[in-house]
């Protein structure tokens, strides 16, 4: 099986060691996003606009990795404050507006997030 990491130029730098990315095989699982501004690394305020910029994100890793939104089967929202759901909810679903089905999802509220973070966001893709 091929293996490969990938960084993308046009996302956030880890906060941490590990890759954007990883694929294997024709999979693609992504590290977790944060609302981080790639271009100055801070941190954007509020649950909709870390939702925004963390999608963004997660859509230029899976660019630069010759993928697409619509190639994402599942993923993984971890929201700082669970009340947050209903704001989250509806940016999600416009980022897959363009889509028949939406991947597989979970979504769970827990205690801290890296760099004091209320959203992040993981996900597997499959070519």
């Amino acid at each position: 099986m091929n293996k490969k990491a990938i960084n993308a130029e046009k996302a956030p730098a880890a906060v941490g060691p590990y890759s954007h990315a990883y694929l294997a095989g024709e999979t693609l699982y992504l590290s977790g996003q944060l609302g981080l501004n790639p271009e100055t690394g801070i941190l954007e305020e509020g649950v909709a606009a870390q939702a925004q910029r963390g999608l963004n994100n997660l859509a230029n890793i899976l660019e630069s990795a010759g993928l697409s939104r619509k190639d994402i089967v599942k993923t993984t929202i971890f929201l700082a404050d669970m009340n947050d759901f209903a704001a989250v909810n509806t940016i999600y679903a416009d980022f897959f507006k363009d889509q028949n089905e939406y991947p597989a999802r979970s979504c769970v509220q827990v205690a801290a997030l890296p760099k004091a973070a209320l959203f992040e966001i993981e996900a597997i893709a499959v070519r």
